[in-house]
């Protein structure tokens, strides 16, 4: 058992003190109640960028020559406010944040969090007067990238403290968003300003927020400046902001694609009348060829009701007379999404045949894939067109008289698919029946024919006997057509 000393210890001494201060890691400043800076261990002066004692200045008005301070907020202090100048007035300051800038420097070298302490022997005025400093440099320096990085981020996004649930930083990006000011956000309560009034699951939302833990990506009507909501998917992540827990909100504005939607809506249903409306018969397949949807004008043209090509093909209803040349077109659809005026021949219900120019379009309906069909009836104009070579042929025996533009009209009227087709084969000729051939398409009579080729009129009318024979006509006008169909003769 240890017997206590009857004599008392020595009351420590200002070298005692530096001995203790001298291994500490906070800086510790000493001056006495007179305003003299005593003494400073290292880790003091290593915080003010010196190396002895004297280089702070001998009193704290020296102090306060030497050095420059300002608050985080940038305002700077006035000489009466320095932590040393509070201290000889009696004021206590825990955990005061300043910035120190020695006065030969432009921007602030340090970031300090300082208390005091008073010492005293008996409990009367004190006999010791101490500065207690940390360097938190780093730490603040950490948060001005951060909150750099924040604002300088075109994303928007806020940040809220969980304790009091106040927004502690918004961005330029969230302003831009939502049409605020920095000023109508930064300080106020999610009471204030509530982005969260109309948010999917929203008290799961509010418990998480009250828990500082994370909300997932959700939709919600973010209120704007102007009394107006825009469509924003929200997302919330717990972060830590100067020691404090936080939430960081990011928004992403999902309001074009409202827009383009509903213009798509718009879109589709104008395109819906018009498509019923048409006095074109339309046809709307899947890229398969599944019929997806006809008109009341194809319903007119072919006999057939929804009920009997819905989901169907055509080659299931025998739809087209030339199931080759559809399969045709299809394949050109593929390489070149669409085709336009190809003439086409379809069946109707009873098996009558209708002439029709044919149209497609490669288009998507409500994001599917599909093909507008369009189909012109022109069996009546194909039926006056046949009509019309009919007479010709039956009043003129001789066409030397008909130029060749009107020759070549009416073999396009005659086959007028030609024009998209490769020419049939030719049949065989001799080599003087094609110069006859070709002088029969240049207009020219026996006569000129034997002139020309130094003949005899009977032998010209021989070889055009034969020619004849051989093409299957009788006369002057039909070998002159079936020449131009088959691209045969000048």
């Amino acid at each position: 058992m240890i017997t206590p000393s009857a004599k008392p210890l020595h009351a420590p001494t200002l070298h005692h003190l530096e001995q203790l201060m001298t291994g500490l890691l906070e800086g510790v400043i000493l001056m006495d109640p007179t305003g003299v800076i005593l003494s400073a261990n290292p880790a003091a002066l290593a915080m003010h960028g010196v190396k002895a004692v004297e280089d702070l200045g001998d009193t704290a008005d020296a102090y306060a020559s030497r050095f420059r301070l300002r608050y985080r907020d940038r305002r700077t202090l006035p000489r009466r406010d320095y932590p040393l100048m509070r201290l000889l007035k009696g004021e206590s300051f825990p955990d005061l944040i300043v910035e120190v800038t020695p006065v030969d420097a432009d921007e602030p070298c340090w970031v300090h969090q300082v208390r005091d302490i008073v010492m005293d022997a008996d409990g009367g005025e004190p006999d010791c007067l101490g500065l207690v400093i940390n360097d938190v440099s780093e730490r603040f320096d950490a948060e001005d990238r951060f909150e750099a990085m924040f604002h300088a981020n075109p994303a928007p996004a806020l940040i809220l403290r969980v304790a009091d649930q106040r927004y502690v930083l918004v961005n330029q990006g969230f302003l831009d968003l939502s049409g605020y000011g920095r000023d109508q956000i930064v300080g106020k309560t999610l009471f204030d300003f509530d982005f969260l009034a109309d948010v999917e699951r929203k008290p799961f939302v509010k418990t998480q927020v009250a828990a500082g833990e994370t909300i997932p990506q959700l939709e919600a009507e973010l209120p704007r400046a102007g009394g107006e909501t825009t469509l924003v998917i929200l997302a919330g992540q717990p972060i830590e902001v100067a020691n404090q827990d936080c939430l960081l909100f990011t928004f992403a504005d999902l309001e074009p694609r409202r827009r383009a939607e509903h213009a798509l809506k718009a879109s589709e249903r104008h395109f819906a009348s018009v498509f019923a409306m048409a006095p074109v018969a339309m046809v709307v397949t899947e890229v398969e060829g599944q019929i997806f949807e006809i008109n009341a004008a194809f319903r007119t043209l072919t006999g057939y009701d929804d009920e009997a090509v819905a989901g169907r093909v055509a080659d299931d209803l025998q739809l087209w007379n030339d199931a080759a040349q559809r399969q045709e077109l299809e394949a050109e659809i593929a390489a070149r999404s669409g085709f336009r005026n190809r003439d086409v021949q379809l069946l109707h219900k009873t098996g009558a045949t209708i002439d029709c120019l044919v149209s497609a379009e490669q288009i998507s309906v409500d994001g599917t894939p599909c093909v507008l069909w369009l189909y012109q009836d022109i069996s009546a104009r194909r039926r006056g067109e046949l009509a019309l070579v009919e007479a010709i042929d039956a009043v003129m025996k001789d066409a030397n008289w008909l130029s060749r533009s009107i020759m070549d009209k009416l073999a396009t009227l005659r086959n007028p698919r030609s024009q998209t087709q490769a020419p049939a084969p030719a049949v065989e000729l001799s080599k003087r029946e094609r110069e006859v051939l070709d002088l029969i398409c240049q207009d020219m009579d026996d006569a000129a024919i034997a002139e020309r080729l130094e003949l005899s009129r009977n032998t010209v009318r021989n070889h055009v006997a034969r020619l004849y024979a051989k093409i299957g006509v009788n006369r002057r006008s039909a070998a002159i057509v079936w020449a131009h169909e088959r691209g045969v003769g000048a």
